[in-house]
């Protein structure tokens, strides 16, 4: 079995845990932990790298070194995507889809590198600006700390660590402690690329106490966070005066089928946006508010497109839904299904386990505005559909939380899509395309209890840097 030391050079273990695959729960790996003198000195490290600005990486390195990294990953992504598939679970025609979008990813990372630059201030526009010129140039902002989720082992730190990197900041990543072993790889690759290992380090940490050290040090500059809201805004609460930091949870996705939608060919998308890696997704699908005149049929339909999904094995190429990341979800999520059943809620497939690992894909037509199906995040294989008479009833309700995030409408009329879009509680509203959409280059990030700052690439990459202004005063001006 694979043995994955600590990535933090000079830096002694504090223990190890076995990492296990979702769907059967096998051992796949060990992974050394950190303890508080591991981040110590990982800390140490990436302040001193920082503070010495005549070992700043220079840009053309950087991007030589990003270069190199995008095509060890294609090189390699049939085996990164079975061994994200199998120690995450999302299934492998997905999690090559991932390799894919993280090559890309750190393509972004260059492509924002070679055209991004600073700016000219105006000058010269009254007595006391006379005879100057005012320009900026991008530095980074400093040592970046990124904190990462389970459910999508590669990409994720591809968002978080590529423009870290691009950017010229030393970074220090603690992955999901259920999916290391991707972002490990990624570090590896990214240290074979040529970019020296102090400027990237890796870990585990021992417990909740060490993490949250490494995220709240005075020494770190730049927080980047991805998980539940519980702990990011946790952490937002602790960090020290001066660090700056994006927040990316999750919500409760709303989409809104308009009365003049082509409701038929909707339901696969949403089908697809609902139970894709069985919902573990941050804008998955969740409550879908559909006309009357409709309603009832459109939830039989998704039902049916559900119950034909293949539920298993993440590593076998035709799964369409693998498991939860953990069994105590699994529970979690039964409660839920049954908690809104009671409540109300018409089970119209699935509402039931598969396995100690698996849920069947399931619809629930119209559960009670107070169930946590409604209120809270499901993040399974779930999707929700209400009744509604009204397109301002179905905004009202969609807007009816306290999270908010990307949602959806489905209609053939621009002026109902125009009204969603003004109307809708959401940073990105999609008009026939299901609620996860994404490209890696779009500005990713969630509002109230969703988030705090944007995502996507070339946003992060400003987000990690200086915009630092020089002033010069010359009779030639």
């Amino acid at each position: 079995m694979p043995h994955y030391p600590l990535m933090i050079r000079g830096a002694r273990p504090a223990g190890k845990i076995e990492v296990v695959a979702p769907f059967d729960l096998t051992p796949i790996a060990t992974v050394e932990t950190a303890g508080a003198d591991a981040i110590e000195v990982a800390l140490n490290t990436a302040h001193n790298l920082y503070n010495d600005r005549s070992a700043w990486l220079p840009l053309p390195k950087r991007l030589h070194i990003l270069d190199n990294l995008q095509k060890l990953i294609l090189d390699n992504a049939e085996t990164l995507a079975l061994e994200a598939a199998r120690e995450g679970g999302k299934p492998l025609l997905d999690s090559k889809v991932e390799i894919a979008r993280a090559a890309d990813s750190i393509r972004v990372c260059i492509e924002t590198m070679r055209t991004d630059a600073g700016r000219e201030i105006p000058m010269n526009l009254n007595a006391s600006s006379s005879y100057k010129l005012a320009m900026t140039r991008r530095e980074p902002i400093g040592p970046v700390v990124a904190i990462s989720a389970f459910n999508h082992p590669l990409n994720l730190i591809a968002h978080q660590v590529g423009p870290a990197i691009a950017a010229g900041c030393p970074v220090i990543v603690k992955p999901a402690d259920d999916t290391p072993l991707s972002c490990f790889r990624f570090v590896e690759m990214l240290h074979a690329a040529g970019l020296p290992e102090e400027w990237c380090q890796a870990c585990i940490t021992s417990d909740l106490s060490v993490a949250e050290k490494l995220a709240t040090d005075p020494r770190v500059a730049f927080l980047t966070f991805i998980g539940s809201f519980k702990v990011g805004w946790m952490l937002r609460s602790k960090i020290a005066p001066g660090t700056r930091c994006a927040l990316e949870h999750g919500g409760t996705a709303p989409v809104i089928v308009a009365e003049d939608a082509d409701w038929q060919a909707a339901v696969a998308p949403i089908a697809k946006g609902g139970f894709y890696h069985a919902g573990q997704v941050c804008v998955s699908v969740q409550r879908v508010y559909v006309h009357e005149s409709f309603a009832f049929e459109f939830a039989q339909k998704l039902a049916e497109v559900g119950n034909k999904m293949k539920i298993g094995d993440p590593t076998l190429a035709d799964t369409e839904v693998g498991p939860l990341i953990r069994p105590q979800e699994v529970t979690r999520l039964n409660m839920w299904v049954r908690e809104a059943v009671a409540e109300g809620a018409v089970p119209l497939s699935g509402a039931e386990q598969l396995s100690e690992t698996c849920y069947k894909t399931t619809v629930l037509w119209n559960p009670s505005e107070n169930s946590k199906v409604t209120t809270q995040e499901i993040f399974g294989p779930v999707i929700c559909v209400y009744l509604y008479r009204d397109l301002d009833e179905a905004i009202a309700r969609a807007n009816n939380s306290p999270f908010a995030f990307q949602a959806a409408v489905y209609t053939k009329n621009i002026d109902t899509a125009m009204k969603c879009y003004s109307k809708l509680n959401a940073s990105a509203v999609m008009v026939n395309e299901h609620t996860a959409f994404r490209v890696d280059w779009m500005p990713l990030g969630g509002l109230k209890q969703s988030g705090h700052g944007i995502g996507g690439i070339p946003y992060s990459i400003r987000d990690m840097q200086v915009e630092k202004m020089l002033v010069v005063k010359s009779p030639n001006l």
